[in-house]
């Protein structure tokens, strides 16, 4: 009989569809590490191909029972287009609701990446901090010297702010959500210390090649004052030898 196997068709699709919906749409899902975030993203993508290839198997369904109306008795018509009403509104519905969520995880997913990129990105530039911080620990030389070692430093640690606050909004949209809240929590304090520590040591290292440099200047301007002076006092004396004057004749300090 036609109406049989056409409602076994129509039965067979909703069982699918209430099938898909139960393992997709409607089991409370938790994503505590990126293995099972990515998982879950994949699931979707094959979910969302699957239920647009049963597009072709709707239409079949939708040609048969119009096919089948077409000829039937006025009575048979109510049930059937019923049922491939129904059909067709859960079908739709499941393909939007899945290419919905389909799109947010990968959207997590493409948000986790971000953060983990910003983070490499600091994580750098606070490895260049730690080596510009070692390698002016115990700097040696002159005020000259001295005031390019502050102006590098200086200058690496004019770097904006925009990286970290990119890690503040993307770490709490996925927070927020209860993604990867333990990992990205964990991450962000290790982060958050190593940067308070560097920045503060940096600020140390700042003062103290400032005192540096003012110390180096005092002493080259007794060095430059002691040159004059022995400048003077040889030049003197270069007078006193030319002019054969004994040493008993000039001053005690020149003597």
């Amino acid at each position: 009989d036609k109406t049989v196997s056409l409602r076994k068709d129509l039965s067979e699709m909703h069982e699918w569809i209430t099938q898909a919906e139960e393992e997709y749409l409607e089991r409370d899902f938790e994503y505590k590490t990126p293995e099972e975030l990515q998982k879950a993203v994949e699931e979707l993508k094959r979910a969302k191909e699957e239920a647009l290839q049963k597009e072709v198997k709707v239409k079949l369904i939708t040609d048969s029972v119009n096919n089948f109306i077409a000829k039937a008795p006025p009575a048979a018509h109510e049930a059937l287009r019923k049922e491939l009403d129904d059909l067709i509104t859960n079908y739709q519905r499941l393909c939007s609701r899945l290419n919905g969520k389909c799109k947010t995880l990968e959207e997590v997913w493409a948000c986790w990446r971000e953060l983990l990129s910003y983070l490499d990105a600091e994580n750098k530039w606070l490895n260049e901090i730690e080596l510009k911080l070692k390698a002016t620990e115990n700097i040696q030389g002159g005020a000259e010297e001295i005031s390019e070692s502050l102006d590098s430093l200086e200058s690496l640690m004019r770097h904006p702010e925009d990286n970290r606050n990119q890690i503040r909004e993307l770490a709490q949209t996925l927070t927020d959500g209860g993604i990867l809240d333990e990992l990205i929590n964990d991450k962000l304090e290790k982060f958050n210390t190593r940067w308070e520590e560097l920045q503060q040591e940096a600020v140390r290292r700042q003062k103290s090649l400032e005192q540096s440099i003012q110390s180096a200047q005092e002493i080259d301007k007794t060095l430059r004052l002691i040159q004059e002076s022995v400048a003077t006092i040889d030049k003197q004396l270069t007078a006193y030898l030319a002019d054969r004057v004994d040493a008993a004749q000039v001053p005690q300090e020149a003597q």
